[in-house]
């Protein structure tokens, strides 16, 4: 069946000049691309130029077999559904920004003696919340910086009920132990109140409040309590002194778009009443939108329509004038429930934080693109080193984690020429093996990884790495017979007898094929890069899946002791270790305890 050609004469000539969002599809019914416009007419005849200045967009119109149009009733409504629909969607030639993580924030607990941490998720609860924050790492300092000057408590409502004397975070001066009763409920109660004054960013009425306090302890010869005062004062000083560009007003977010030929960065400064809570990179994939400016307004409208739990500014300062800002201001105000302004030309401290926004956008992604450069060198190498026609596109590891045998992973991590692709990273749960049987754990992840990939058509990988020796490779070579694979060029990576990280040797294919490379080599490098990246993931999945089997009570496996009755027989004899001591009639004592169910609990424990 042969595709007709689209026909944009034709399909311009009847297209409305009303506002609408239009989206473009290719031959096989792809969604290509979707825009919207104040006049669709005007916006859509700019594609179908004689001369098309932008090679992206050049090739985003070769592929149009259709448009289809929804009109609105003004730019603004335009905007809006543009953004759900991307957001929907995510087609190939729009700027796509992930950011589906939820935003982190401060908790204070509603307790005798609260507590302060880090919350993500919906805010449920009597709970109070501070943020969001940018980012953990902002979160971090703010929460450590508390510790120090306050010392209210931040540990787990599980750890701070199961104390019977002070933990460490007492002994080193970051919490007054109010776990065992070191401090008196007023007195904590001021300590969070005073907490909660700097989260609200009052540092300036709170360091005048401490400073007062000091004052009346001296004037009453309290020397002590002055002295502790006067601690605290200092380290709040000193946060602000770190916090240079404090002005002690001001809810603003300050944008900066940076781009190159090889990507664009956006970077987002949060300034919340005066005081800068932190800052972000982003590295959007851009498609058609190549101005930096395109891509700043692309990128602002994507960042604060399509989230509800977004902290919403007052004004956002950008480093670039452009047509569509009034637009997007408008449809945040409907999205936020209050006016923004949006401004381009500012001067004094706005003027400053512009300009360290837009250093920090340039900076981190110039040294993006070194460490993409870098990585391509060592991909080059490491086609050279193996003898390959070119470099490989995609590479596997897989590792092997475990404690003695228990709580058995395998890792799988994925790289390409521009790093690790995370998104394809997988954790293998390992079961029916014999504890400790590294051999055999490796066959069964490399049967369900490639085994799968052939079932789904899936995509193979073009190397695939082992860690480990000849055993490993071996048994890797066996699970390639099983499944008929030749294509997938194989490769094991063995420590050398020192174990150092230099001294490796490599397998290639079969045991009777070695190669060691010197140790400042760049395939080497990267071959040493990706067997770290996936020991990292291994241990980090090991440990995951350890400490939810540790967290599990064995009678949670038992078929028929549901909560209720897990419940009856820890109150019943008073804990765990008591109930493996019971017989099965000592058992069935316990209320809700038949006789058959005492028999299928006495089993289970004997065999946890």
């Amino acid at each position: 069946m042969t595709t007709l050609p689209f026909d944009a004469s034709a399909f311009l000539r009847s297209c409305t000049q009303h506002p609408g969002v239009y989206r473009m599809f290719s031959a096989e019914q792809q969604l290509l691309y979707i825009g919207k416009a104040k006049n669709l007419k005007n916006r859509l005849s700019s594609y179908f130029k004689t001369t098309v200045n932008a090679p992206k967009t050049a090739a985003l119109v070769a592929k149009i077999a259709s448009i289809e149009l929804t009109i609105t009733a003004n730019e603004t409504e335009a905007l809006l559904l543009e953004q759900t629909l991307i957001k929907q969607w995510r087609p190939p030639y729009n700027i796509l920004l992930r950011d589906d993580k939820s935003y982190p924030y401060i908790v204070l607990s509603k307790n005798e003696f609260p507590r302060l941490g880090i919350h993500r998720g919906s805010k449920k609860g009597n709970d109070r919340f501070f943020g969001p924050y940018p980012s953990s790492g902002s979160i971090r300092e703010s929460l450590s910086m508390l510790q120090k000057v306050f010392k209210v408590r931040q540990c787990e409502d599980s750890f701070y009920s199961n104390r019977s004397r002070p933990c460490l975070q007492y002994q080193i001066q970051r919490c007054k132990a109010p776990c065992v009763g070191y401090v008196d409920a007023a007195e904590y109660a001021e300590d969070v109140r005073l907490s909660v004054l700097f989260l609200e960013g009052r540092s300036t009425a709170l360091t005048d409040e401490l400073t007062q306090t000091m004052e009346q302890a001296s004037q009453a010869l309290e020397f002590e309590t002055a002295a502790a005062v006067r601690d605290q004062i200092a380290l709040l000083r000193r946060a602000q002194d770190q916090q240079s560009m404090e002005t002690g007003q001001g809810n603003l977010d300050i944008i900066a778009a940076y781009a190159s030929p090889g990507g664009a960065c956006v970077h987002v400064m949060s300034v919340r009443d005066g005081r800068v809570l932190g800052s972000n990179n982003f590295f959007p994939q851009v498609a058609i939108e190549e101005d930096s400016a395109d891509i700043l307004a692309a990128f602002t409208a994507q960042y604060y329509l399509s989230s509800h739990e977004r902290d919403f500014p007052y004004e956002l300062i950008v480093t670039s004038d452009h047509a569509d800002w009034p637009t997007i201001a408008d449809a945040i105000a409907q999205q936020c429930g209050h006016k923004i302004a949006i401004s381009h030309r500012v001067r004094g401290i706005r003027s400053r934080w512009q300009q360290l926004t837009m250093t920090n956008a340039e900076q981190a992604l110039l040294t993006r693109l070194a460490n993409r450069t870098q990585m391509a060198a060592r991909f080059k190498a490491f086609a050279t080193a193996l003898d390959l026609a070119e470099p490989p596109e995609h590479l596997e590891c897989f590792d092997i984690s475990h404690s003695s045998g228990e709580a058995t992973v395998a890792s799988c991590v994925v790289f390409g020429p521009e790093g690790p692709r995370k998104s394809d990273y997988r954790i293998y749960n390992i079961e029916g093996v014999t504890a400790g049987d590294d051999y055999a754990a490796m066959r069964q992840v490399l049967q369900r990884r490639l085994s799968g990939a052939l079932e789904n058509q899936g995509k193979l990988p073009d190397v695939l790495l082992v860690d480990g020796g000849k055993g490993q490779l071996n048994m890797a070579r066996e699970v390639f017979e099983e499944l008929g694979i030749t294509q997938i060029l194989l490769l094991g990576v063995a420590k050398g007898v020192t174990r150092k990280a230099g001294f490796e040797t490599l397998y290639i294919n079969d045991t009777a094929t070695e190669l060691s490379l010197p140790d400042h080599s760049p395939a080497l490098h990267l071959i040493q890069q990706i067997r770290d990246e996936a020991h990292r993931f291994a241990i980090t999945g090991h440990r995951a899946r350890r400490g939810k089997t540790r967290r599990t009570s064995v009678l949670e496996g038992i078929a028929g002791v549901g909560p209720k009755r897990r419940r009856e027989l820890l109150k019943y004899f008073g804990g765990l270790q008591e109930l493996k001591r019971a017989s099965i009639d000592e058992i069935a004592k316990t209320p809700g305890i038949s006789k058959t169910l005492a028999e299928s609990i006495y089993s289970a424990l004997r065999e946890a």
